[in-house]
């Protein structure tokens, strides 16, 4: 007779994992109360949907070129108009969702971490190593994050890879400087020096007691940034730098655009409108957030 194990969960994963979702969902709660962070939620949320459904959204393909319907001003064939060689407009803000949406995710995921891994080790260890990389912040720091992007840019080659390279560049500094912060702060306490005389090793201190204290301020941080690194990917796209034709990114249509925005304005305002929206959603959610995660910032405007 052939024995069954049963593998079995221990309870207090279960505990740590409802602890986890409880805390997300009194986040998103305390997000949605607020009507300003409330609408950042509501844009974001619109932005997701159009990249994962641009297809079905979109009412045409972005790329057609249509000449006998050349700068249509808004209307029921062409929502948002059409541009100078006859593309729906409409589609391409849609389609251009996608290229926004890949941005932001794709810098979040190379800033966040290294940004998080400066800013920690500088501050625990201290000493020279501290000077040798708060001076690299300083230096990155020192220059304008668009003025460094077309450096790194004119460096690696016009392409929209190369921007997101270049974009994330420029954006980890803010964040290693905020989490050295934090990180002065904590390697100083309590719980600190108990894991030290218990043995552990500087990168397990570092990695189970000092960098999920930072999080909450990083993250925030990080969502404060995704305003400024949309920005740089329009000014990119903008000066020919970034996205290429016939990319429907919404920098360069505006580029286009601006050819024609006395007679067709509607080639400017529609792009320029969306990345404003999204810019601002995303610095209204990271105000949000910082009084989600911070009690005392909740407490000090009320």
């Amino acid at each position: 007779m052939t024995a069954v194990t049963v593998q079995t969960v221990s309870p207090s994963r279960y505990a740590g994992l409802r602890s986890v979702v409880d805390y997300l969902g009194t986040v998103v709660r305390h997000l949605a109360g607020n009507p300003s962070s409330a609408f950042g939620l509501v844009v974001i949320a619109i932005l997701f949907v159009m990249a994962v459904f641009a297809p079905l959204i979109a009412t045409q393909d972005p790329y057609l070129q249509n000449l006998q319907a050349v700068l249509q001003p808004p209307s029921g064939a062409h929502f948002f108009g059409s541009d100078e060689v006859g593309r729906d407009v409409f589609s391409r803000i849609v389609y251009g969702s996608r290229i926004t949406l890949t941005i932001i995710a794709l810098v979040a995921v190379i800033v966040g971490p290294i940004g998080l891994a400066v800013g920690t080790l500088a501050g625990y260890f201290g000493g020279w190593f501290d000077t040798v990389l708060m001076r690299i912040t300083d230096i990155f720091l020192s220059f304008p994050s668009l003025i460094l992007s077309l450096a790194f840019v004119a460096a690696l080659g016009a392409g929209l890879e190369n921007a997101i390279v270049a974009i994330a560049l420029t954006s980890w500094p803010p964040i290693a400087r905020l989490a050295r912060a934090e990180t002065l702060t904590l390697r100083g306490a309590d719980y600190v020096s108990a894991a030290k005389l218990q043995g552990a090793s500087p990168a397990r201190i570092i990695w189970k007691q000092i960098v999920p204290m930072c999080m909450p301020s990083v993250l925030v941080r990080l969502t404060l940034s995704m305003a400024t690194v949309i920005l740089t990917a329009a000014g990119l796209g903008f000066l020919g730098l970034g996205a290429q034709p016939p990319l429907p990114e919404w920098g360069a249509m505006i580029a286009i655009g601006r050819r024609y925005m006395l007679e067709s304005w509607w080639l400017v305002a529609f792009p320029g409108g969306a990345i404003l929206c999204v810019s601002l959603a995303f610095n209204l959610i990271g105000d949000g957030l910082r009084d989600a995660l911070d009690p005392k910032q909740r407490k000090g405007r009320h």
